[in-house]
């Protein structure tokens, strides 16, 4: 009984004989598929038609479209592509009741979701500190953040993101099938197979994810502190500025978008940190990693509602 256990509970990855079970199986039951199949369906329809319409309407004002819209349009293009590039194989593998193409189609899908995540993060955090300056700092910031800057800022988070998901491609890191079988990501348990690999899995966790949030949150913080003096200030003295009000929703819809990301992905990245650092004494159920796997990609969804 002690080995059903085992089978049923503990991630096939982590089992000593896994070499006798096909990691592309889903360990989830078929209803539990069929459920996760039409969610992600459903969020990518939602996601398809919001970050659609964004990505469309930048393209009709593209000749009045400003630095801070420049990249919100970068991450709804990252939103949108992530959607059509990756989404439908996952889809199909749940109805399916196992990952589709093997390793092939799990490498593909795991730098996908590596790059447009890297790409999302590395945005947000741009948004982020680039509002912070313009906020918190005088005028010499707005300038430098205007114009030919944010456009390589746009093109550095794609670079930056597509170098390093590509690492895994030349034997430092891996792509692995995630827990529960329909889904491909980093081997976050290769932490444990070798130097170099442990290597590549503190640095993608410490580098790519925890930094980012800190930035995001303390820029957020900061610009908010800086926001809510401001105006203490002019109502103190009963002024009233048109001017003041959409810089304060601007900086509002910003701290919308960067909270929503970091609250869609903090369960994920709990998830992923307890099952990295704490593998021997901390097991989950496969259903457990799946939830919050499709809240992170909820993200996707709501941020052109937000814009």
């Amino acid at each position: 009984s002690h080995l059903f256990y085992m089978l049923e509970y503990l991630p096939v990855s982590s089992l000593p004989f896994e070499g006798n079970i096909s990691i592309y199986k889903s360990k989830l039951s078929p209803a539990a598929d069929y459920g996760v199949g039409f969610t992600i369906m459903f969020i990518v329809l939602l996601s398809v038609l919001g970050n659609g319409l964004v990505l469309w309407i930048s393209y009709r004002r593209r000749k009045k479209i400003t630095s801070s819209e420049l990249l919100c349009v970068n991450l709804a293009l990252v939103d949108f592509l992530c959607c059509i590039c990756l989404y439908p194989l996952s889809i199909v593998s749940s109805f399916s009741h196992a990952w589709l193409g093997d390793k092939a189609t799990c490498t593909y899908y795991g730098l996908g979701g590596f790059l447009f995540g890297l790409c999302g993060m590395f945005t947000i955090a741009a948004i982020s500190v680039i509002r912070y300056l313009k906020t918190c700092h005088n005028i010499s910031y707005v300038v430098w953040c205007e114009g030919a800057i944010t456009r390589a800022l746009c093109i550095a988070t794609w670079l930056i993101a597509a170098a390093w998901s590509c690492f895994p491609l030349f034997g430092w890191g891996e792509y692995a099938p995630e827990p529960y079988g329909v889904s491909c990501t980093v081997a976050w348990k290769s932490y444990h197979t070798s130097v170099e690999d442990a290597l590549f899995v503190v640095c993608s966790f410490a580098c790519f994810t925890l930094i980012p949030i800190l930035l995001i949150m303390t820029s957020q913080c900061q610009i908010l502190y800086k926001v809510y003096r401001f105006n203490f200030s002019l109502a103190a003295r009963g002024i009233r500025s048109s001017l003041h009000n959409a810089e304060k929703r601007i900086s509002v819809m910003f701290f919308c978008i960067s909270l929503g990301f970091v609250t869609a992905w903090a369960p994920y990245a709990v998830v992923s940190f307890l099952f990295i650092f704490h593998k021997d004494t901390w097991h989950l159920a496969p259903e457990g990693f799946i939830f919050p796997a499709l809240f992170a990609k909820s993200s996707h969804v709501y941020n052109p509602f937000i814009y």
